[in-house]
């Protein structure tokens, strides 16, 4: 069981949000559903990270799993 999480990609996952709605963020990186969970963090001591859309909009998903802003991007996959 690794503590650092898979890097999913490096760049991040543009994503139009609904207000109210929840969406759950993969920390592991191993979801084939990128940037969102899928289950694959089962066993890993990862768990989802869940973030509510406070406003219809654009948000930017971190997909480099090292952002401090998580879940958001916070440009961290440039120094990858």
């Amino acid at each position: 069981m690794s503590d650092t999480p898979k890097i999913a990609q490096t760049a991040p996952y543009p994503v139009d949000v609904i207000a109210g709605k929840s969406y759950f963020w993969c920390t592991c990186g191993q979801s084939s559903k990128q940037p969102f969970c899928d289950g694959s963090h089962k066993d890993t001591g990862f768990a989802p990270m869940k973030y509510e859309a406070e406003e219809d909009r654009k948000v930017f998903f971190c997909g480099c799993k090292a952002t401090s802003k998580a879940p958001m991007c916070d440009g961290s996959h440039s120094k990858l």
